[in-house]
């Protein structure tokens, strides 16, 4: 069986003449926490619906490689909260439920007080749903997706409207079920500094693309401390970096390159650009933190996808 547990294979979806997912292929490995991150509208909705079977892709494919099943079984080892959480405002959290634990073929009171402790609901008693607030029906619409304890959990946005102590406990419920429990967790978010503290890798989409994906330590190696250096003729300093021995650079594009090493100096190599005779605009030291390296990736990746139908114009 493999490592991965899904693999999507230019997933692309439009909705008329509005292209909302474009070519998308991610790569998710079993046991990870993994953040699709991109700004409100840039498709991680409904990248979430076509894996989950919710929504059929225009073109492309996916393949729950992770599962030793046809793809139409691998649908009841997954676990889902994508958009408002499917809930009976009429009815209490523990009757919630206690209605998705049959149709599962459950039928145990302690089953459900546990999966409502873990999520911070333990304590609502017969209080409606309805009168939940918004970060209470997110607790319980992540609860309802643990029922039948999947393999798989799918998490759209699932901090909004939670206040900081919901995150904080949202955050290690994820983390414990990962950890203890073995779940892969897919998580969308606009938020890359909340999802940095738990994730395990990456894949950041703009306008309907999947720009980069990344694992957290390449993520944290590339938002440390670097020296960046502007000028038109890149092309001619970096055989000056390889003769010099600087192996950790990027190319950031035509006239920008970054260097990793953190044991460089700047005034050497200004020094050995200079003897070679190349024209610099800038070199200095700068530091990125993760939301700018967002920003920055995304800007870089920004296309012509027409984007989110109208039902995912807030995600």
């Amino acid at each position: 069986m493999s490592d991965t547990i899904l693999v999507t294979n230019n997933l692309t979806k439009k909705y008329g003449d509005k292209l909302a997912v474009d070519s998308a292929s991610i790569s998710i490995r079993k046991g990870a926490i993994f953040g699709l991150i991109g700004m409100n509208g840039a498709g991680k909705t409904t990248i979430m619906k076509m894996i989950s079977g919710m929504v059929k892709p225009t073109s492309g494919d996916y393949d729950y490689t992770g599962f030793d099943c046809k793809k139409e079984d691998a649908f009841s080892r997954i676990g889902a909260l994508i958009e408002a959480p499917a809930i009976y405002p009429n009815m209490s959290a523990y009757d919630n439920m206690k209605m998705k634990c049959l149709a599962y073929g459950i039928n145990s009171k302690e089953y459900i007080e546990e999966k409502l402790k873990l999520v911070g609901l333990g304590y609502t008693g017969k209080k409606k749903a309805g009168k939940f607030s918004l970060g209470m029906k997110q607790r319980l619409g992540i609860a309802l997706a643990l029922v039948g304890d999947p393999d798989f959990l799918l998490l759209d946005e699932p901090i909004n409207g939670l206040d900081p102590q919901g995150i904080v406990e949202v955050r290690e419920m994820l983390l414990k079920l990962s950890q203890e429990k073995g779940v892969t967790i897919l998580i969308s978010s606009h938020i890359l500094e909340e999802l940095s503290k738990i994730a395990t890798d990456y894949a950041i989409i703009g306008n309907g693309r999947i720009i980069e994906q990344i694992s957290q330590q390449e993520l944290l190696s590339k938002c440390k401390d670097k020296i960046v250096i502007k000028s038109d003729s890149t092309s001619a300093i970096i055989p000056v970096l390889d003769r010099i021995g600087v192996t950790d650079y990027e190319l950031v594009d035509s006239k920008t390159i970054y260097v990793y090493n953190k044991n460089e100096e700047v005034n050497r190599i200004n020094k050995e650009i200079a003897m070679a005779d190349i024209l610099v605009d800038s070199i200095g030291v700068a530091t990125s933190d993760i939301e700018e390296y967002f920003l920055e990736t995304t800007s870089k990746g920004a296309g012509t996808a027409n984007n989110e139908p109208k039902e995912e114009a807030s995600k």
